[in-house]
């Protein structure tokens, strides 16, 4: 066993304490497929798959392990479920050590007629009452994607060209062969932004680049930006969210770029999710979502750099 028993009581207190949180506020909680007919299209993540051997007219045999319960939850937003979370198993194929386990806990939930600045507030109500738990509270920075980065490398994210954004990470062993853009970007905020971050001190940046919307609204401007946020606490990325898109054409647009990205990268490349482009038709309430990941609340909770701690079974183990 790799986690100690102080660390396990940890989490079971911590899932109480996050459904009391949501029971208080009338969140609903639920539970959907960790298997799906769909997997997840972003050319950043890679999925897990298996095959059915069972009944043919069960649907296709190659099933996906879910990355996260965002489409399945989006789907009952669409049938009218209303507010609603899932604390759940997720999987993603990659890194495994200190910071990464291909299977890990999320929290993910959906707020009904809100948007993103609204919903940032809540996560962070939330990740106050944990840390409070422990006897810990830490102080809140809010700022931009374009902000965050004037003021940590001096230059506009929105407008420099390539060759500036290469230029910061000129003293780093990174190979640029086939890095585009938005790999960049994400390069310096991993190396230059985030790990500067305070250790007690939430950071939220909201309006990402129109080019990293995911499943978020563009909102129109000189350039658009997306109504996403990205939750730190300390140098941890904890949380992601969005003002959701609702239009289905533009899902299924976002979804078939993913396709020629991955395509062009020699990666698999999963089956579109009809069910969720499904569900966009028949309407999907204006609404605002965030995945949370557990374990990295838990290595600021517990004061540990390694999430191998807070594990019963690390995957070396498993």
């Amino acid at each position: 066993m790799s986690a100690g028993l102080a660390a396990l009581r940890l989490r079971a207190d911590l899932y109480a304490r996050l459904r009391a949180f949501f029971a208080d506020r009338g969140v609903l909680e639920v539970e959907t497929p960790v298997l799906s007919r769909a997997g997840n299209t972003e050319p950043n993540i890679e999925s897990f798959s298996t095959v059915f051997k069972g009944h043919v007219d069960a649907g296709p045999a190659e099933r996906w392990l879910r990355t996260s319960p965002e489409h399945a939850l989006k789907r009952l937003l669409a049938a009218g479920i209303g507010d609603c979370y899932e604390l759940g198993r997720v999987f993603r194929n990659g890194e495994a050590g200190r910071r990464h386990n291909p299977e890990f806990t999320m929290l993910e939930w959906y707020r009904v007629g809100w948007d993103d600045r609204r919903l940032s507030g809540e996560v962070i109500d939330l990740v106050q009452t944990m840390l409070g738990a422990v006897g810990r509270r830490a102080d809140v920075h809010v700022t931009t994607y374009r902000q965050a980065f004037l003021d940590a490398v001096g230059l506009d994210p929105l407008t420099a060209p390539i060759e500036a954004l290469r230029g910061v990470l000129g003293d780093t062993a990174i190979d640029p062969a086939g890095l585009e853009r938005d790999d960049w970007l994400d390069l310096i905020v991993t190396h230059r932004i985030q790990d500067a971050f305070p250790l007690d001190r939430i950071t939220v940046i909201h309006d990402w680049p129109a080019s990293q919307c995911a499943l978020a609204k563009l909102r129109p401007g000189d350039p658009p930006v997306a109504e996403r946020f990205e939750l730190y606490l300390g140098a941890y990325e904890l949380a992601n969210g969005y003002h959701e898109l609702t239009d289905a054409a533009e899902q299924r647009a976002r979804f078939e770029r993913d396709h020629v990205r991955r395509l062009a990268r020699g990666q698999v490349v999963p089956p579109i999710d009809e069910a969720l482009l499904d569900a966009l038709v028949a309407g999907l309430p204006d609404c605002a979502g965030v995945a949370l990941g557990i374990e990295r609340l838990l290595m600021v909770m517990a004061d540990t750099d390694d999430l191998r701690e807070l594990v019963a079974f690390p995957f070396h183990e498993a």
